[in-house]
């Protein structure tokens, strides 16, 4: 866990708020006024990942980013299990206790099923989907077969059931402080330019010790392992959900989630949402390319933008 007043040398300047509402001391940002935009990050993340997207949004939005349970500045309890739905648990918990309504969901990762999950829960608190290279699943049938076709394709889901299988999953990640460049770059970050002493800091520092690498190992177990249970909204959930508005941005050098197999999940449930893809841009998008999805998010919250701007965000658009 991080400390509470860390803010690496100015680049994660916002002040940390707590809430026990979930079970443990559970930190996030709140910055800002209006409309919320509630940003839920992935593995081996947190709210550092959306730094760039807070200092522009919330000149006009209500910015929320938590630290999912076990990463950032978050308590990583040693008596709890870290499957999808104990974080769906968690950030239904921090939403209740804060009433957050209307809201704008913005997710990364395994923060796009956590969100799909509090929607499914409570789809009249969310107002629009934003999905960054994070997928929009619910528990449909064909689930199955779109993660074992991108199984066979991403090294990192490949390598996380091969070593799971051979009892090693652990060794390695429990030492994710130490790996987490390599960690990064296995999934598709490409801008090695950002590549310094803080910024590795960052991502390294929620990691020290084994104890405080149950969030990371915990996800990646409980794929090797089947226990992630994805939501499935009642029918009328599903249809306020698939009318909302929608958008999808996706970094194609992603080798750890292939838009190619998650990209049609979101076309399915959202037919009338947009779809941008963002050629050399990886699995990090948001470190890749924050212009560039910053622009795209502030068009889609309606937020006014120069022409140049817009010229860039149409030549993203794919669909």
């Amino acid at each position: 866990m991080i400390p509470s007043e860390s803010t690496f040398n100015g680049t994660y300047p916002y002040a940390p708020k707590f809430s026990d509402a979930p079970g443990f001391r559970m930190h996030y940002v709140d910055e800002g006024s209006g409309p919320v935009v509630l940003c839920l990050h992935g593995e081996p993340t947190w709210g550092y990942l959306f730094r760039h997207l807070v200092a522009q949004l919330s000149r006009t939005h209500r910015v929320i980013a938590p630290d999912h349970m076990g990463f950032g500045k978050s308590e990583t309890p040693a008596d709890r299990t870290y499957w999808l739905q104990d974080h769906v648990d968690n950030i239904e918990q921090l939403v209740l206790a804060l009433d957050l309504r209307e809201i704008v969901l913005v997710m990364h990762d395994f923060g796009g099923p956590v969100g799909m999950g509090l929607a499914a829960r409570h789809p009249e608190r969310v107002s629009a989907v934003i999905s960054i290279n994070g997928p929009v699943p619910f528990g449909q049938p064909e689930l199955g077969d779109v993660l074992t076709a991108n199984a066979q394709e991403s090294p990192w889901f490949s390598w996380i059931l091969r070593a799971a299988q051979e009892g090693r999953l652990e060794t390695v990640l429990n030492e994710t402080g130490y790996n987490i460049l390599s960690t990064l770059k296995l999934n598709g970050f490409e801008n090695n330019a950002l590549i310094t002493p803080t910024w590795l800091e960052a991502y390294g520092s929620p990691f020290p010790t084994p104890a405080d690498c149950r969030g990371v190992s915990g996800w990646a177990a409980g794929f090797a392992a089947g226990m992630h249970q994805f939501e499935t909204p009642a029918a009328e959930a599903r249809e306020m959900i698939s009318r909302l508005p929608a958008m999808a941005i996706w970094g194609m050098e992603d080798r750890t989630l292939h838009g190619k197999h998650f990209l049609p999940l979101f076309r399915s449930l959202f037919p009338n949402g947009k779809v941008y893809e963002l050629p050399q841009t990886g699995h990090y998008s948001l470190e890749d390319a924050p212009d560039a999805i910053g622009s795209l998010v502030s068009r889609f919250l309606g937020i006014p933008s120069g022409d140049k701007e817009t010229a860039t965000q149409d030549a993203y658009e794919a669909y």
